[in-house]
């Protein structure tokens, strides 16, 4: 049986396991040999990574064409209108086109359950933050943090939250946990 290891990645860490600039990387947490990353964050991004020892379902997880849903708790800087939320919803323009819909959705502060991040945020003091929950079916580059910036609301943390049917949890940055794979 194919298992599937749930990570929260923390800020700052590659999704590789080796880099020639010997930058944090999966290793510095993930001692699993035969583990592959079924998706990738950026480096300033911060939440679920799925990896898995089952090649096919990497593919399933990972390749737009099965159209797995991402799940991201996202803070921005502003307070959306009716109008970014519904474009967002709607799908944006970027330069690489149109996004597909999007599942958005107002949270207005933090969650009660989202960990401090370090370094902490760099926030204006006249400019308020608002949290938004939005879900995606695709997969394009830098794409939550340019779709929100498209609609007038930069991002300032970025934590992926799901991949299809796999959660977050209530794991903190830097751990993990092993479970069987569901499809």
């Amino acid at each position: 049986m194919s298992e599937v290891l749930l990570f929260n990645k923390p800020y700052g860490v590659l999704s590789q396991f080796t880099d020639a600039q010997e930058r944090p990387v999966l290793a510095d947490w993930i001692e699993r040999p035969g583990f592959y990353l079924a998706g990738r964050l950026d480096m300033d991004s911060e939440g679920l990574l799925v990896l898995t020892d089952d090649g096919v379902l990497q593919q399933r997880l990972s390749n737009p064409r099965y159209k797995k849903q991402k799940t991201y708790l996202v803070q921005v800087e502003g307070v959306p209108s009716a109008g970014a939320l519904k474009r967002l919803a709607a799908g944006v323009n970027l330069k690489d086109g149109l996004t597909k819909p999007a599942k958005v959705r107002m949270l207005g502060r933090k969650p009660a359950w989202v960990w401090p991040r370090t370094p902490a945020v760099r926030q204006r003091r006249k400019i308020p933050v608002s949290w938004l929950e939005l879900s995606i079916r695709e997969g394009k580059n830098r794409q939550v943090r340019r779709m929100t910036a498209a609609v007038g609301l930069p991002t300032l943390r970025l934590i992926r939250t799901a991949v299809g049917g796999y959660g977050l949890g209530g794991l903190l940055p830097g751990e993990f946990i092993l479970k069987p794979q569901l499809d």
